[in-house]
């Protein structure tokens, strides 16, 4: 019996010695600093972040909350409080929950200050991606739009904001940089100094010169002390002076009409612009300039449409200014950035399908000379010529047409060509007398361009070679000739009807009727 016991004892002893103490669970280790808390985010909280960049944000910060012991959140609180500024809806972001957030951020719990981390992160990379890329793709809104979409790093631009003293810097990253751009940020912040607007509809039927009396002036005074052209008075007549004489013309400039002080239907239509639809017009523009090219070469032509205008930049300078007519409503200038190629001296003109369907054939069966006035050669399948008089209207779409180079070519005497796939180009023109006008939106697509001489002499960058006298002289034989463009120059060609410059706003007339849709649009998307 007493060496039975003893066995029992031994083997008691020795399963105890085999048991293993059990092991203590540490809390995680919550940091103190001076800013504040660092709580390590558990991996639960991360499984349920569906949002890899912000998944990265906090594996590269190691899995710890990174808003709330730094500085930067009072900036990051700062950038969301004044979103609207940027171009963007604060319906698009959880504020309400962010203001809730910070207000109790010194009675929450460990757990809901990694929850405020957390929705921090994730309204900054919203951010990021509508200012950067924008809200809505251009392609799946226009058949007329050739840019590629710009190649951005989404995770690069969140973490730039993890570096030390970096916010600024990380924060300029995520905007486009272009000049444009600038002046829009600029002419939203002008026009949310701008008071509240209750002024009524201006009705016209006559235009108002120097010296005319009309009780409808009082109203348009009204409006261009609103918009700053006209200073403020004690007391407003109906008599048009020269102080609102040159107030109109102030507006008339800045609006891309002609400064001549005549107040008529343009504008009119312009005064009668709210300040609501101006914002819109500019939040428009803003979203536009995020689908642009982030990086532009150092040489290049940029064209924009409502404006009439090209512009060549190069090294971010603007060196040299042209005129130029683009396309009608029912026929418009694409969008698309390409590169110049090679220019034509003394072009042909293959008449394009939509212009032989609208224009060539019905002048054509009007007068049976046109053609021939015209001198447009017609060719059939095999590329042989055929006679007028054997031109049936039923088959005119079966031939090919071709104007022969001189100055009554519609192309006019030089072309400059670059790949896209709407067959689109620069051209001078046989009519030269339309630069004249303020309204410039004539043409069936092509550009076409003022002094296109001078810009040929520029683009081909010769003097020995390819001086304006030899310029003319290769035009005066009559030949067509084609000329490589042998520096790598760039040509964009975009659409924006607002801008700021020298604290003064700009706007053109949206000739498509863009702006307003696009607007629309971006307010009632979903959140991205």
């Amino acid at each position: 019996m007493k060496i039975h016991c003893l066995f029992v004892i031994f083997i008691l002893l020795i399963s105890c010695k085999k048991e293993k103490p059990a092991e203590i669970i540490q809390p995680p280790k919550i940091e103190i600093t001076e800013a504040g808390k660092i709580i390590p985010i558990d991996a639960v909280a991360i499984a349920a972040i569906n949002d890899s960049c912000v998944i990265n944000f906090y594996k590269t910060n190691h899995n710890k909350t990174f808003w709330l012991a730094d500085a930067n959140r009072k900036k990051l609180l700062a950038l969301f409080n004044s979103i609207e500024d940027e171009g963007l809806f604060k319906e698009d972001f959880d504020f309400k929950k962010i203001q809730i957030s910070e207000k109790s951020i010194h009675q929450s719990s460990d757990y809901d200050l990694v929850l405020y981390d957390l929705l921090l992160t994730e309204n900054l990379h919203r951010f990021i991606q509508q200012a950067a890329k924008g809200n809505l793709y251009p392609k799946q809104l226009y058949t007329d739009w050739e840019l590629k979409e710009n190649d951005i790093d989404l995770t690069e631009l969140l973490l730039n904001f993890q570096k030390k003293d970096s916010f600024d810097f990380a924060l300029k990253t995520v905007r486009p940089q272009h000049i444009v751009y600038h002046q829009l940020q600029e002419a939203l912040k002008i026009i949310h100094t701008l008071p509240k607007e209750e002024y009524q509809k201006i009705e016209l039927k006559n235009k108002l010169v120097l010296n005319d009396t009309n009780e409808v002036l009082i109203e348009i005074k009204k409006k261009l002390i609103f918009w700053k052209d006209l200073k403020p008075v004690d007391s407003l007549t109906n008599i048009y002076d020269t102080i609102t004489e040159l107030a109109v013309k102030k507006f008339q400039m800045r609006h891309g009409l002609a400064p001549d002080g005549v107040i008529g239907i343009g504008t009119i239509h312009a005064l009668n612009f709210t300040k609501a639809q101006r914002e819109a017009q500019i939040i428009a523009n803003m979203e536009r300039w995020r689908w642009y090219p982030r990086n532009f070469e150092k040489e290049y032509l940029i064209v924009n449409i409502p404006d009439y205008t090209l512009h060549v930049i190069k090294n971010m300078d603007t060196t040299r200014t042209h005129k130029v007519i683009v396309g009608r409503a029912e026929r418009k200038t694409p969008v698309l950035s390409s590169k110049l190629s090679h220019l034509i001296f003394n072009p042909t003109w293959t008449v394009p399908p939509t212009i032989l369907k609208k224009d060539v054939v019905p002048a054509a069966i009007r007068d049976r000379n046109y053609l021939k006035n015209k001198k447009i050669t017609m060719f059939d399948t095999q590329n042989k010529e055929v006679s007028f008089d054997n031109w049936n209207p039923k088959q005119a779409g079966s031939y090919r047409y071709v104007q022969s180079p001189g100055t009554h070519n519609s192309l006019g005497l030089v072309k400059f060509m670059f790949p896209n796939r709407f067959s689109i180009y620069l051209h001078d023109t046989n009519s030269r007398g339309f630069f004249d006008q303020e309204i410039r939106a004539l043409s069936s697509g092509c550009i076409r361009l003022q002094n296109p001489f001078e810009l040929t002499e520029y683009l081909l960058d010769n003097p020995e070679k390819w001086n304006l006298e030899k310029i003319e002289a290769a035009i005066k034989t009559g030949k067509t000739i084609k000329v490589p463009i042998e520096n790598p120059i760039f040509i964009h060609i975009f659409y924006w009807t607002a801008w700021s410059e020298n604290g003064r706003l700009q706007f053109r007339d949206d000739l498509y009727n863009l702006d307003a849709e696009l607007y629309q649009k971006l307010k009632n998307k979903t959140s991205l």
